[in-house]
């Protein structure tokens, strides 16, 4: 398990290709050059100025290293105010511990499903017995994340904070969900996410 970044940026309208276009131009071997995994860049399928990625990190240590050493360095520097201008929000970000996740080639739609369970400990029991064989045999690829409740590392970036959840990706249209109120503080948000694919130069 690593420490995952789920970030959603929420986009000047119209910008959101603007920012993908120079996300994948520089931000990906930029942040890879620092040490960042980064894994899945989505844009939202019912929000047009979506913008939603994951990056990764061994410990929160090497997570404050790597984002000191990307975002006061030469790649993000050159590039800040070009990204910043397509921003309106950057600070929804959940602080993560799983497995990360990238969409498999030429996976169709992904499905990210955000709970806030009531108790974090009898969910993640009731998800691992019930949910987690249901959901894994209907789909190709699944990747469960549960909360870190680590002290942010870099307080230069926000995360959000004073909240337990249990973060899962699949890929395809998946089945709706059973009734889960009984554990849950709210309904589960479920984020319809088309993946951006990566743009290999001369390809």
């Amino acid at each position: 398990m690593t420490i995952v970044e789920l970030r959603q940026y929420t986009l000047r309208p119209g910008a959101r290709d603007t920012l993908i276009e120079l996300f994948e131009r520089e931000f990906v071997t930029g942040q890879e050059t620092a040490g960042i995994t980064v894994g899945g860049r989505f844009r939202d399928l019912d929000d047009p100025d979506r913008f939603v990625w994951l990056r990764s990190f061994p410990d929160m240590a090497e997570r404050a290293r790597a984002l000191q050493a990307f975002y006061y360095g030469p790649v993000w520097q050159a590039h800040r105010e070009a990204a910043n201008a397509t921003m309106l929000d950057s600070d929804d970000v959940l602080l993560l511990r799983g497995p990360g996740f990238t969409a498999p080639d030429g996976a169709g739609p992904v499905v990210a499903t955000v709970c806030h369970p009531l108790d974090a400990a009898a969910f993640a029991d009731h998800f691992e017995q019930h949910l987690r064989p249901e959901l894994a045999a209907a789909t190709p690829a699944l990747a469960v994340h549960r909360t870190e409740h680590a002290e942010n590392t870099f307080p230069a970036l926000p995360v959000r904070t004073g909240e337990d959840v249990l973060v899962w990706f699949t890929v395809g249209d998946t089945a709706p969900l059973p009734d889960l109120s009984v554990h849950l503080k709210s309904a589960p948000q479920q984020l319809r996410l088309a993946p951006v694919r990566r743009h290999v130069e001369g390809c």
